[in-house]
């Protein structure tokens, strides 16, 4: 492309003297590229940055990978040898046991109750695997669960769990119940009941809104004891090397382990939850692109405009011999230009507000109904640079109509235009 034609096509992008009208819909053409790559930016590091944050939040307390088994019972009796097998899998960095059940709390004497989660996991040590990073979100306590009477008889609630039934770790207590259906009170010919009392030795804070409101955790023993387990477990699980590996290696234990065990990887545990997410990101993806598409048609009105109006000057020009190629040039100049300048002002539009709406935190949310408590947001660079490179290729192609319509003027005609 010739300096003539880079002069030409900057000529056309302004406004004749005493007519603003061009340079207004230059501009206007401009903001519309603009507002489709800002808004594209935003909108697709929301939905990442949901994505990201949730999966992170939700793997706090959950394993990349958990080991279950078939049966009536959902126990594992055999869980020693399947632990063995587990940890000796290529990809698996720590694996334990746990314990899952449900139980009605009680805070001291008080009359209220309610349902929480009871998870059972060996008490923190030195040789204790670390499959989670519950441990590390204690804001009190531990989860040794160590009691002042010596025993592991200890209980770690959840921050707004805590709050509601107003306990103090190392002061107060709490009551689990649970219920056991294979026994059944030949009194009132109801399930039995397991009633035990524990003292609360610590609180978490996951940031992730259902485990703080309704999770408890006790020691292994003392979860098997309340759920009237014995000596067996629900079931094993593991922390991978790379959390996106997981379902390759969950793929490797259900081969290895075989019937009657079945593994189930951090994506399978929460699927539909991260469907609906990635159907989300895929449906406001095609509605901006339309808004891209729109400033697409922006840039199409514009130099057909710009081909009117300038009818008269293009015949000169092929009268005086610049070839139809040229003329094309001219205005893919422009449609290029018009896609760079409001590319640029869209992406620095766009990484400015997610820098600020990330990390200022200025969209909150209702945590019991979104897990989190502010719209978190993650720009991830390749999705810029295909949003950049889709915005200059639709910039570009826009340019094709309104070029070969003004390389087709003939020159004679052209110039009798009025």
């Amino acid at each position: 492309m010739s300096g003539l034609e880079l002069s030409i096509a900057w000529r056309y992008l302004r406004s004749r003297r005493g007519s603003k009208l061009l340079s207004l819909i230059s501009l206007i053409a401009i903001g519309g590229v603009t507002v489709a790559v800002s808004a594209l930016i935003v909108i697709m590091g929301v939905m990442d940055g949901l994505q990201n944050d949730l999966r992170d939040k939700i793997l706090t307390a959950s394993p990349d990978i958990r080991v279950l088994t078939y049966g009536p019972d959902l126990v594992m009796s055999d869980w020693q040898t399947v632990l063995q097998k587990v940890v000796r899998e290529k990809g698996v960095v720590a694996a334990g046991p746990f314990v899952s059940t449900q139980a009605l709390i009680q805070a001291g004497h008080h009359k209220y109750m309610e349902g929480v989660f009871v998870e059972g996991l060996p008490p923190d040590g030195p040789t204790t695997p670390q499959v989670t990073t519950i441990r590390k979100h204690a804001t009190a306590g531990d989860f040794t669960f160590a009691t002042t009477d010596g025993t592991q008889h200890g209980a770690v609630l959840g921050a707004k769990l805590a709050d509601k039934l107003n306990v103090v770790p190392g002061v107060d207590s709490i009551t689990l119940m649970s219920i056991d259906p294979s026994k059944i009170d030949g009194v009132t010919g109801m399930p039995a009941t397991k009633t035990e009392r524990f003292e609360v030795t610590g609180i978490f804070d996951t940031g992730m809104y259902e485990y703080d409101e309704s999770y408890a955790i006790i020691s292994l023993k003392a979860a098997q004891e309340l759920a009237q387990l014995g000596d067996d477990v629900t079931g094993i699980e593991v922390r991978t090397a790379d959390r996106f590996d997981a379902p390759n290696v969950a793929q490797r234990l259900q081969d290895t382990l075989g019937m009657p065990y079945l593994t189930r990887d951090w994506h399978q545990q929460n699927s539909s939850l991260f469907n609906a997410l990635q159907l989300e990101k895929l449906g406001m993806g095609v509605i901006l692109l339309l808004i891209a598409l729109v400033a697409a048609f922006n840039i199409i009105s514009t130099l057909v405009m710009v081909v009117t109006d300038k009818t008269k000057e293009i015949g000169i020009l092929r009268a005086m011999g610049m070839p139809a190629r040229s003329i094309r040039r001219v205005f893919f100049a422009q449609g290029v230009a018009i896609g760079v300048v409001g590319t640029g002002a869209g992406l620095i539009i766009g990484i400015a507000a997610s820098i600020v709406i990330g990390r200022g935190k200025l969209i909150p949310l209702d945590p019991s109904i979104y897990f989190i408590d502010h719209l978190p947001i993650s720009t991830q660079p390749t999705a810029v640079v295909l949003i950049v490179v889709v915005s200059l290729a639709v910039a570009a192609l826009a340019t094709i109509y309104p070029a070969i319509l003004a390389a087709r003027l003939y020159p004679v005609e052209a110039i009798r235009h009025e």
